[in-house]
């Protein structure tokens, strides 16, 4: 299993959103990065990544599953754009905000951190580790 860190705008996709889409989840669509579209298409069912909200909240506030690999992207006919499907798997207790992320050293090559304006991106076992940690949840 691989690990990902989605990232949304609350006010365009929320964490609420994700979860009233239940089991069904829905296209992580929108994206126009070559690079994010790369690592989508990496992606295999049952991978997990955490949910970011970003803007003004700047915090992984949930975990979500890749319930479908790369498709082409709904939202354009441009076939050079795919997406995954995700669907919300659990909240955080307490979300972990991009300052805690800086704080922490042990999370200083986080591509959060190196690239925080990626809006997919890898996440490694032990990054994933500690922000499940550092948020309360059981991973």
């Amino acid at each position: 299993m691989a690990y990902w860190l989605f990232k949304s705008e609350p006010s365009t996709w929320s964490w609420d959103q994700q979860v009233a889409k239940g089991d069904a989840g829905e296209e992580w669509d929108g994206v126009r990065n070559y690079q994010a579209r790369n690592f989508m298409r990496e992606m295999q069912i049952g991978d997990r990544g955490f949910f970011y909200h970003s803007q003004t909240e700047k915090a992984v506030v949930g975990i979500v599953e890749v319930i479908a690999e790369a498709h082409p992207d709904s939202t354009t006919n441009d076939d050079r754009w795919e997406c995954v499907d995700i669907k919300a798997v659990a909240p955080f207790k307490t979300p972990v905000t991009l300052d805690m992320v800086k704080d922490d050293p042990r999370l200083g090559e986080m591509v959060l951190v190196k690239n925080s304006r990626l809006s997919v991106q890898p996440v490694t076992d032990e990054e994933w580790k500690i922000i499940c940690e550092l948020g309360s949840v059981t991973r």
